[in-house]
């Protein structure tokens, strides 16, 4: 399992707008993103963390003003570098700070994923945009589009229909909406799109994306992204938004995706939040698309878009959901960054990042093997993972116990796998040691889940079966393209420009 940090938040502003994170052009004094985020790898690293998933990094429609997060993507090969929207950086910071962030990640052996949107352009004019080129001055850049490249939508200026995407009503009209089939001329978004995929993964060395708003994408051609040059060795995993896990398989599984990308785990996320908010353990049994395909799940209690819409949020007894999260078998587990980090980094967040680092601990070195529900009622659930799959001889297993009940300590005896007359460690430290009977039953007590604060729970594995969390630094390789359409102009040689595009290949220790 690979645990993420998705390294960004939306809070409230005063008027109960939603902006992203703090940043030096609206909050006096904050970091950019990217600065700040290359400031916790190394602590991130140490406690467990192995990859942190970053927001969209090309300019978003508004440059960099307080609710420009990304998704309203104007120019996606401005990164922070052209004099567009109103601004040079992004919302997140520079070029060069993004790929010291991902150098610097590296270095803590940390990868780095990207967030693609390939759905929509916001900004343009009627459907038209022409972007900067190298020379900050003239509209030549890479990637202009027309109206023949957009959907034809009663609000938009698009001339072309839908592409044939997974599922046409829940394709939301968000700006100007790519299409890929229908494109006029035929290919031109697709051969643009996989340009710029290319010059993106190499230019900022980075390791893997999400790639959003699946549902509104026509499949064949997010394979044939997913195939293509610096992309074809990445790994990706997609927002497909469903919480239906037969339909999350069906996307995943079938051609032509055919198991190419992994999915956010939207089923979890909503049986998270139904046993956290109501407070009602028999939501998590079984639950998850995890429990279908474990290697294609990306699990999360909450994200950006969830914590911040009415009806999706986790509102109470969060850390049970991480505990739970922490537990289960999934491809990966994405933490959102607002409620890891404290109220002093970002503003509004919500500071669970002592006790996520001990779950983070636990799944590291505990969580391995068979998932087995052990006890289930209303209130509390037990599972076990076996041990079997982990490392050799450095994989115990591990038994968590969580108590949903806000009032009543639960007293439980199980079965386990750990065998009769073993010694067990709570390793989250809420419960003294215990030891397994004759039959390898075991016995304890979860704390209440008192004023619903989230913490009455148990993660039980061997006794003195500690292990250093450990990272593999290494090289980063970033390419820059000199050309006069990009952001870089070709190289000069004695005051006179070489015809031919440059590209210059910088390698950070």
């Amino acid at each position: 399992m690979s645990i993420s940090l998705i390294g960004w938040g939306r809070f409230a502003s005063a008027p109960g707008q939603r902006i992203t994170v703090p940043a030096p052009s609206t909050d006096a004094g904050s970091p950019w993103l990217w600065d700040m985020l290359t400031g916790e790898v190394a602590n991130l690293a140490s406690v467990g963390f192995d990859r942190i998933q970053l927001p969209p990094a090309s300019k978003a429609q508004g440059g960099d003003g307080a609710g420009c997060d990304g998704y309203g993507v104007y120019d996606p090969r401005d990164l922070g570098t052209k004099n567009q929207q109103g601004s040079i950086p992004t919302r997140y910071g520079t070029a060069e700070s993004l790929r010291r962030l991902v150098a610097t990640a590296h270095h803590y052996g940390l990868a780095v994923d990207l967030d693609l949107v390939l759905h929509q352009l916001i900004g343009g004019n009627n459907a038209t945009y022409t972007y900067l080129g190298a020379d900050g001055k003239t509209l030549n850049g890479r990637g202009a589009m027309h109206p023949g490249c957009f959907r034809k939508t009663a609000t938009g200026k698009g001339t072309q229909p839908e592409d044939a995407v997974p599922v046409p009503s829940d394709d939301f009209a968000f700006g100007d909406e790519k299409v890929y089939q229908h494109s006029n001329p035929a290919n031109h978004t697709i051969n643009d799109a996989l340009d710029y995929g290319d010059w993106l993964f190499r230019t900022t060395g980075a390791d893997g994306a999400r790639i959003d708003d699946t549902k509104g994408l026509w499949a064949p051609f997010v394979s044939r992204f997913m195939a293509q040059g610096a992309m074809a060795n990445k790994p990706f995993y997609s927002e497909y938004f469903d919480g239906n896990p037969a339909n999350l398989n069906w996307w995943a599984t079938s051609p032509p995706i055919s198991s190419r990308s992994g999915v956010e785990d939207f089923n979890i996320h909503f049986a998270i939040q139904t046993a956290c908010n109501n407070l009602y353990a028999r939501a998590l049994d079984g639950a998850g698309y995890s429990q279908w395909n474990p290697g294609l799940a990306y699990g999360f209690v909450d994200n950006p878009d969830t914590d911040t819409s009415p009806g999706q949020q986790v509102i109470t007894s969060k850390l049970l959901g991480y505990a739970y999260l922490h537990t289960i078998s999934c491809r990966q587990v994405l933490i959102y960054g607002k409620d890891y980090f404290s109220d002093a980094t970002w503003p509004g967040a919500y500071g669970l990042k002592p006790l996520i680092d001990n779950l983070i601990y636990i799944n590291r070195t505990f969580a391995y093997g068979n998932q087995t529900t052990r006890w289930v009622d209303n209130s509390v659930i037990v599972i076990e993972r076996d041990g079997n799959g982990g490392e050799v001889g450095t994989s115990p297993g591990l038994l968590t116990a969580l108590n949903f009940d806000t009032y009543n300590r639960r007293q439980i005896t199980c079965a386990t796998s750990f065998g009769a007359n073993v010694q067990l460690h709570d390793y989250t430290g809420h419960h003294p040691d215990i030891w397994t009977d004759g039959r390898g039953n075991a016995t304890f007590t979860i704390p209440s889940n008192a004023y619903a604060g989230g913490q009455s729970y148990l993660c039980f594995s061997h006794a003195n079966a500690d292990k250093p969390i450990t990272h593999q630094p290494r090289r980063t390789t970033q390419v820059f393209f000199g050309a006069p359409d990009l952001d870089i102009p070709p190289a000069t040689f004695g005051g006179w420009q070489s015809i031919a595009e440059s590209t210059c290949r910088k390698t950070r220790p």
